[in-house]
């Protein structure tokens, strides 16, 4: 409360110096037009509290987690706060990479192989200045799984690399194969629906730090991958927790929703134009198996699946390989805690598709459902530059998990 109390007086203040100059210079002409702006910003001012900023829905399937979150992760039981001037879902989502700020993160790179003979680029931020955990054995790692067409260098991924940090953490990413500028050796990228690759990366870290906590975080495509590999290896996996955010629950309403006239304006087409880009830059290596051309010729996220990714990863159908994909089948499964942040108003996952009455059944899954905040949007404050609601969400969680992790098993 205490934040929006300050958001608000620093927003009242640079209104009241905005109305001055503009009566000085004749604008209103009037103390009647002073007064209709003065009383349209009270007037909207009162619909933001009362209708925009709430507490998000906690959905648990265990009085144990819920429990542990409000002692130990209390930013999912506070009222969120979106920017005022910004707190629709296209705002939210279209804004945030351009207002967060980027912190500088230096990577250490590894690049591994995988089983059919293809390699897997990881970034590394080892924090070996960590005061909390000096000894590396024992430093906490967090593995962390970017959206459909990002990397290391995303501003999300940044900013969970610095809060770690602060925390003493380790992280390393997971980048998709050909995404981060490394060379394709074998025919294949990625898609969510595989986890033969996360599988592998999370092998190789856990071989490399057996002794070390073992967490990860998943964003929008990267929280789907995560959360099909929890649900189909269960409890037998070395991650000691894991946290999803935007995650696109069920890929048929998440494709249906994307190719509305006005969200394929503004996100749909631009990712197809990525997605081809991304795999254009391997084209020699498609050409035997697939129709490159036909490919590039996609319109829609759906259709470059159906003539690319269903067919590389030997799905008869795109309906079998969307079937495949949409996490909301294997949560009943996960075998560890997870914490899935959403925004009922994204428009990448409908809320209509949020597993709410699934998470219910399964005492090791918590959702974060915000009202508000777009897809990995979360803005807070006048000027959210420098952290969002996931953000803190992130941190808190991690934090609890490395902590206090054990309370729940004996809750």
């Amino acid at each position: 409360m205490q934040r929006l109390a300050m958001d608000l007086r620093v927003l009242s203040r640079e209104l009241f110096f905005y109305l001055e100059h503009q009566v000085r210079v004749g604008f209103f002409g009037s103390r009647v037009g002073l007064s209709l702006i003065l009383g349209f910003s009270a007037a909207y001012a009162c619909y933001y509290l009362s209708s925009i900023a709430k507490k998000p829905q906690l959905v648990t399937g265990g009085e144990s987690f819920s429990r542990f979150l409000q002692d130990h992760c209390p930013v999912v039981t506070e009222t969120y706060y979106p920017t005022v001037w910004c707190w629709e879902s296209r705002g939210q989502t279209l804004l945030r990479p351009f207002i967060t700020s980027k912190p500088l993160v230096q990577y250490r790179n590894e690049l591994i192989k995988t089983a059919d003979g293809g390699q897997i680029l990881l970034d590394w931020f080892d924090n070996d200045n960590s005061k909390c955990f000096m000894d590396a054995s024992i430093r906490p790692t967090i593995l962390l799984l970017p959206g459909l067409t990002g990397t290391s260098k995303e501003s999300y991924i940044l900013h969970m690399i610095q809060l770690s940090e602060e925390l003493g953490y380790r992280c390393v990413v997971f980048n998709n194969r050909g995404m981060a500028g490394e060379n394709l050796l074998t025919p294949r990228t990625y898609c969510c629906a595989n986890t033969e690759d996360l599988e592998t990366v999370i092998h190789h870290v856990h071989t490399l730090y057996p002794s070390a906590p073992f967490l990860a975080a998943g964003v929008s495509m990267g929280g789907m991958l995560l959360l099909n590999y929890l649900g189909k290896i269960g409890p037998k996996t070395p991650l000691k927790a894991a946290a999803t955010f935007s995650v696109g629950w069920n890929t048929f309403a998440c494709s249906e929703s994307l190719e509305k006239p006005l969200n394929w304006l503004l996100f749909n087409y631009y990712l197809t134009t990525c997605l081809q880009s991304s795999v254009n830059k391997h084209r020699h290596m498609f050409v035997k198996q697939i129709d490159m051309d036909h490919v590039m010729k996609a319109k829609s996220i759906r259709e470059f699946d159906k003539r690319f990714t269903s067919v590389m990863f030997g799905y008869r159908t795109i309906d079998d390989y969307y079937t495949d994909a949409s996490p909301n089948r294997r949560l009943k499964s996960v075998g560890i805690p997870v914490l899935c942040l959403n925004s009922e108003d994204d428009v990448f996952s409908p809320s209509h598709a949020i597993p709410i009455e699934t998470a219910k059944q399964n005492p090791n899954v918590a959702l974060v459902l915000t009202s508000y905040g777009g897809h990995i949007g979360f803005l807070e404050g006048i000027w959210p530059r420098q952290s969002t609601y996931m953000d803190r969400v992130f941190k808190q969680f991690m934090q609890a998990m490395v902590e206090h992790g054990h309370e729940l098993s004996s809750m």
